[in-house]
Order: C-alpha cells, then sequence, then structure tokens
C-alpha cells in the first residue's frame, strides 16, 4: 500500500526520526499561513502524490516568500502532474506539503526493503543522493552498496560501519549516523514496511542527518496488526477499479493490455497472463476470484472487466480444486446473461465436476468458446483479440 509522503514522514517521526518541520494544505490561503507560521527564510512546496520524480514533473517547488508559496500552491493545486511513474495520464494534485529548508551539506540516497533472494533485508546506499537511483545503478553500479541483514538476528554494528565507511561519513559523525540507521530498520520493521526510500537523505549544516523526502509502501497482509493503516489510504490515488476488487473481495490489478482474465489462485493467474503473452496477446489484468466463485462474485468480475474500455476479450481459466467447476459454469452462464454480454469469451474449466460445467457452458446459449487446457484457451482468446 502506497501512501503520501507526509504520512511516511509522521510514521517515522513517530518511531522517533527527526524531520523537518512541514505542514499539509489544500488550499493556496493555507499555504501562504503555512509559510508564515514554518518561520523560514525559504520553503519548499511539494505535490503530495503516490509517484517519485514530481521535482522534473513541476511538482516540487522552492518559494522564498509567503507570496510566492500562494502563486505556486495557486498553480500545483489542481494541475495534472505528469512524472514517469504516473504514465501519461498523471495525477491530480489535491494537495501540497509546505515544509521549511534547511542547509544542505551532503546528499545520500538510502532504501530499505525486502531480499526475497537472501531471505532478508536489503539496505541500499548510495553517496549520489538525489539522483535517481535507476540511473546511478545503470551508469555507476560500483557507487550503489547493499547490505543484506538477516531478520533473525537484526541490524549489528558493523552492517552500519560498512555503510558509513562506503558513504564516507566522518567519524565524528557516525554516533548520529549509526542512531538514525537503527531507527530507520526499527521503522522497517514495526511499521511492516515493504519498501522505505529516502532521497535524499541530507547532512545539514549542524551535522544533522536528516530525511528530505520519504517514500514508503506498507504491506496491506499486515493490516490486522496495523488498525490505522487504513487511515492512510487515499482513494483519490487509487485505480478506481482496483477500490472497486478490493471492497468485494477480489484481487486485482489493472494493466495495459486487451486480455481481460479471470482466474482463481494467484499462481494460476500469474501462469496464464504469460501464456496469454506468448500466444502474442497482452493480459489487462490481474484478477484472482478465490476459491468461491460463486454467480454473484463471477458477476461481480465481469463488471470490473468490462469497465476497462482496453479489454477485447475475456479468458476465463478456472482449475476446480476447492470450488466445483459447474458451480463456476453455473455463474459464468447468469452473470453473462444478467450483463448482457457480448465480448468473445474462452472457457477453460479443469477439476472437479469439469465434465458436467462443460456442458453447462456448451447449452447455455451464449457466444463462448470452450478451451480444453491453458495453452489451447490463450492461444483462441489471443487469436480473437487479434483479429
Amino acid at each position: 500500500m502506497d501512501i503520501h509522503e507526509y504520512q511516511a514522514k509522521e510514521l517515522l517521526s513517530k518511531r522517533g526520526v527527526k524531520t523537518l518541520r512541514s505542514i499539509l494544505c489544500h488550499k493556496p490561503e493555507e499555504v501562504y499561513d503555512a509559510y508564515k507560521s514554518l518561520l523560514s527564510t525559504v520553503a519548499v512546496v511539494k505535490a503530495q502524490v503516490h509517484a517519485g520524480g514530481r521535482g522534473k514533473g513541476g511538482g516540487v517547488k522552492i518559494a522564498k516568500s509567503a507570496d510566492e508559496a500562494k502563486s505556486i500552491a495557486e498553480k500545483m493545486l489542481g494541475m495534472n502532474l505528469v512524472t514517469a511513474q504516473t504514465g501519461k495520464e498523471g495525477k491530480t494534485v489535491r494537495k501540497v506539503l509546505v515544509e521549511e529548508g534547511a542547509e544542505i551539506i551532503k546528499e545520500f540516497y538510502l532504501s530499505l526493503t525486502i531480499d526475497r533472494k537472501n531471505a532478508g533485508i536489503a539496505f541500499v546506499v548510495s553517496a549520489e543522493g538525489g539522483m535517481e537511483i535507476e540511473e546511478v545503478s545503470k551508469n555507476n553500479p560500483e557507487k550503489i552498496l547493499t547490505v543484506s541483514i538477516n531478520p533473525l538476528y537484526g541490524l549489528k554494528p558493523y552492517h552500519i560501519l560498512e555503510i558509513s565507511l562506503f558513504l564516507g561519513i566522518d567519524k565524528n559523525l557516525h554516533g548520529g549516523f549509526s542512531k538514525l540507521i537503527n531507527l530507520l530498520y526499527g521503522a522497517f520493521m514495526g511499521e511492516d514496511m515493504s519498501m522505505l526510500e529516502i532521497n535524499p537523505l541530507i547532512l545539514t549544516g549542524s551535522g544533522e542527518f536528516i530525511p528530505l523526502d520519504a517514500k514508503i509502501i506498507l504491506d496491506d497482509n499486515a493490516d490486522f496488526r496495523h488498525p490505522a493503516f487504513k487511515d492512510l489510504i487515499d482513494e483519490n490515488e487509487e485505480e478506481p477499479l482496483e477500490v472497486q476488487a478490493k471492497s468485494v473481495g477480489l484481487n486485482y490489478i489493472k494493466l495495459d493490455g486487451n486480455v481481460g482474465c479471470m482466474v482463481n489462485g494467484a499462481g494460476l493467474a500469474m501462469a496464464t497472463m504469460d501464456t496469454i503473452k506468448e500466444f502474442g496477446a497482452t493480459p489487462a489484468n490481474f484478477l484472482d476470484v478465490g476459491g468461491t466463485a460463486d454467480s454473484k462474485r463471477v458477476e461481480t468480475a465481469f463488471n470490473i472487466l468490462l469497465s476497462d474500455k482496453n479489454v477485447k476479450g475475456i479468458f476465463i481459466n478456472i482449475f476446480g480444486g476447492i470450488v466445483k467447476c459447474d458451480m463456476v459454469a453455473e455463474g459464468v452462464v447468469s452473470a453473462a446473461k444478467n450483463i448482457g454480454l457480448k465480448l468473445p469469451v474462452v472457457v477453460r474449466l479443469e477439476g472437479t465436476n469439469a465434465d458436467i460445467a462443460a456442458k453447462i457452458i456448451e447449452n447455455s446459449g451464449m457466444n463462448f468458446v470452450s478451451a480444453n487446457s491453458l495453452a489451447d484457451g490463450a492461444q483462441k482468446i489471443s487469436k480473437i483479440v487479434n483479429g
């Protein structure tokens, strides 16, 4: 689950990490008052959207007076901010963060993420702060250090020393740097984060290390441990179809293709998407209807797929283990009739009562195309959508 910069900094502050003073604003007048309240000779107005690269898109501006800050906000609020991470459609700026300025001596890049290869937590650091880490990795990979930490043993002083030496931290500043690294690791683990990225982490004139920007992704599988997570959701920043699917318990992620996929089980859904791609079409979504694919659930899934204007055909690929295939077939036929489905649909049902399901599909009177395997179904739907 993505959250805003201001929310990320609130989480870090709660965990003892020092951040710059800032005020969230929704109106230009609030920005004017915020600048005055900060009592800073310079402030930064930052668009709050779920995307990086805001500065290049005009979403981060420096103001040297309250009037200038208000003028910036008047242009920024309501703008369609396009960055490399938003895609060409961009995101509407509905709020901004007004943050005090700081004397920057040096900038660093620092992030924590899940190291799945080593079943650990990875610190990724670079002295090239403020740069796009993808570009640094591509052009100067030697300037990036990855330190893997076994969560069973936790963060150790030698991990911090390795990071500190790589970044060239002065020995007189090591104590403060070590404290920050410990706090960030504690925040990452304690708040069940999937990623914590600070770019840049700045060294100030007073010798303090402060996150100038912060991006956090929370693991929403840990919602049960964090009731407050629900208060961090901003539905304006979410894909509307994904919000709709989540509200009825469907696992849905919108993609850019033309084949709507309805599958039960995450592994089968991934295999289905790969196979569709192999036969020359492109999946329009990941959709796992789960193990209870009854008619109501299938109808909701159909409606979500049909709401995507890029979908030219639908591939239903169900393996009947927990759920019976005939029950799914009845749900598919009922939902298709209720909706008045006109798009071509390829159906592959395998498992418990698959033979009964095949007869239900065949006798439905609907324009369904039956498939006898994953490859057969993917090939058929690919031919249909490609004309």
